[in-house]
Formats: structure tokens, sequence, C-alpha cells
């Protein structure tokens, strides 16, 4: 599978040279890096190519690396089923860029590119509908930053009480519990090999 999927990663590379800036394998995939400009033209090859066949877009997602001049990545994950073959796709993105929406390629894009930029503020160029899909109307920043603070924030709810929205301080809904780890099962009525806190009394 590796010897094809090289063939595959050659005959990319060789039909897209100016598109791409690599192709590799690794852990069993296929793994393209992209230039951001092209990546609609690259995607368009990887669906329509009679070799590829890409014609199912899995998952578009973003990655952020804080200390790297371009600091995002746009990953998509394709899937060809003519050829039962997977592809990664990476495109690197600098904070004040902006990378082209692959919608007219790929119309299962649009979610997941509101997403990315919801949770990233990625933008999506020529997105027919580049607005928040996740957080609260008004939210502010971007959770999935590694540099987005954990606390200060306020949730947005609508108050059935009240029949308005109110702003409330972020808080957890489930109250701390102190779970035991000693023991693999709680409330065991019998002594487990190893529990350290087994009483004499059940050890008789």
């Amino acid at each position: 599978m590796t010897d094809e999927l090289k063939e595959l990663g050659d005959h990319i590379a060789a039909a897209i040279e100016t598109d791409i800036h690599s192709a590799s394998v690794a852990h069993g995939e296929l793994n393209i890096a992209a230039r951001a400009d092209r990546i609609v033209h690259v995607m368009q090859f990887l669906r329509d190519d009679p070799l590829c066949k890409f014609s199912v877009l899995i998952d578009l997602c973003g990655v952020d690396y804080p200390a790297r001049a371009k600091r995002f990545d746009v990953v998509y994950h394709l899937l060809s089923m003519h050829n039962n073959t997977r592809i990664r796709i990476r495109a690197e993105v600098g904070d004040e860029e902006t990378i082209p929406t692959i919608t007219s390629v790929y119309p299962a894009a649009d979610w997941f590119e509101r997403e990315t930029f919801d949770m990233y503020g990625i933008v999506f160029s020529g997105h027919p509908d580049l607005r928040r899909i996740l957080t609260d109307y008004n939210f502010e920043g971007y959770p999935l930053r590694k540099d987005f603070p954990l606390t200060g924030h306020v949730e947005v709810r609508y108050d059935d009480e009240q029949k308005r929205v109110v702003y409330e301080p972020v808080s957890l809904v489930q109250e701390y519990r102190d779970f035991d780890y000693l023991s693999p099962w709680e409330g065991a009525q019998y002594v487990l090999p190893g529990d350290e806190k087994a009483d004499g009394d059940a050890k008789e």
C-alpha cells in the first residue's frame, strides 16, 4: 500500500508541481503540503483526476502554531471511494492572511469552514456565508487558539422566566467530584486484588 501511495504522490506532484510544496507518505497516509493561494485548483485536481478521484470531503479543520511565522494550518481530509484511499492536504495561513473557500469544489466545506473561522479566526475568502456557527452571538475571540484565555468570559443564553437574553459569567455545569482512583469499581461488595482501601472486615 505504501508503494501505491508513493506512486500516487509522485503523480500528483508531477501534475500540479507549481501548486504544492511537497508530497509524502507518513503513517500509512498520503500527505500534501499545498500553497494556500492555489488550494482550489489543488482540490479540483484531486477530485477530477482519473487516478485520484477524491470525491468525498471527510473533514476540514484548523491547527494553531503561535510561534510560527505562518501561524495556522488548514487541514483537509479527502476520501477516494473508487481507490479506497485517503489523503491529507495541509496549507499554511498567516494570522492576517486569508485562504480561498473550496465550497465551489466540495459544497460540504461550507459548515466546516464556518466552524474553522469560528474557532480559529481563519478567514476563507469567497465563502458565501462566513459567520460564526458554534459560539454565541457577540462572542469575542477564537476559543481554539492556544492564546485564548480560559477565564473572564461570559455566556449568552435566553432566560425563559425573564423572556430575554441574559449575560452570565461562564461556570461549570457540574460540581467538583473527588474521584476514587484506587478502586477500579466504586461500591464493590468484595475485595478486589490490589485494592489498598479494603478494610479488615471486607478482607475476612
